[in-house]
């Protein structure tokens, strides 16, 4: 049986992450004859937010979609491409009527795609429950399939099970990370944390079915603190002072890198059946 294989990229910072992506991750889809591929391209501007040449080149290098997390309000002239561009997402679980959309089912490699950005609450803003957040997102998405699929060849590869659902969960704490993934055990296909930067090598098949990991790491300089400029960081850790941050500069081209996850997908039950990390 031929698998789905999805490509999940943690946050990409700055330009230098950028630049890793556009080198690496198109021989990573074709090496790995991926269906799907996903960024995070939250800190692309400069290590905080996006623009929309951010955005472009991101989509440009392989991504379908891109989501996001806390800093995707840091560029106030981006909000409106949260509302016109179906691919790029932001955490589904903000209060309020947010500029732009938590979730989108896009149809690739004849299969239905759902795909939710969520964000924590542990250390973070006070949110709307990610819990009942994704229950209300299967609901609403199970209706959105029922209505095109009647008599819409583009959905009749989707699984008995349901849509390939892949989740971006992007928080602070690994335990929320954790519950989350337990939580949508066998209900979501893939289920990655962002937000931290630091790859975890907690990578598994859930007994559900669902694959998961705590924290993608980061796609930039890896020769850095999360991707920004060690002396800063240092200052700020040994001072207490608030200096501004600023993305890390390469020493040498082996310093970009991309971090992320490779997932197969049993295209009958959209559960997964393997996960192996991009170190």
């Amino acid at each position: 049986m031929a698998y789905l294989k999805a490509i999940l990229v943690g946050d990409v910072v700055g330009e230098p992450g950028l630049l890793a992506l556009e080198r690496e991750l198109p021989g990573l889809i074709r090496s790995n004859a991926a269906d799907f591929t996903v960024v995070n391209g939250e800190n692309a501007a400069d290590g905080f937010g996006m623009t929309p040449e951010n955005l472009s080149r991101i989509l440009s290098a392989g991504a379908d979609v891109v989501t996001s997390g806390n800093h995707v309000w840091e560029k106030r002239d981006f909000w409106p491409f949260l509302d016109s561009e179906e691919r790029i997402l932001r955490p589904a679980n903000y209060p309020g009527k947010s500029p732009g959309r938590g979730w989108t089912i896009l149809h690739k490699a004849g299969f239905a795609w759902l795909l939710i950005n969520l964000q924590g609450r542990e250390y973070m803003s006070a949110l709307d429950c990610p819990f009942r957040t994704f229950d209300e997102i299967m609901a609403a998405a199970g209706k959105a399939l029922a209505e095109t699929a009647s008599g819409a060849a583009e959905t009749a590869g989707t699984p008995a099970g349901g849509p390939v659902v892949l989740v971006d969960f992007h928080a602070e704490s690994s335990r929320e990370k954790e519950a989350l993934g337990y939580y949508l055990d066998g209900r979501a296909s893939v289920v990655v944390g962002t937000h931290t930067h630091v790859q975890t090598a907690d990578e598994r098949v859930l007994p559900g079915g669902t694959g998961y990991i705590t924290d993608l790491g980061m796609t930039g300089i890896q020769d850095a603190i999360i991707g920004m400029d060690k002396k800063i960081c240092l200052d700020r850790a040994r001072t207490q002072i608030l200096y501004r941050m600023e993305v890390a500069r390469a020493s040498g081209d082996s310093d970009y890198s991309v971090r992320g996850l490779i997932a197969e997908i049993d295209p009958l039950t959209a559960r997964a059946v393997s996960v192996k990390r991009i170190p």
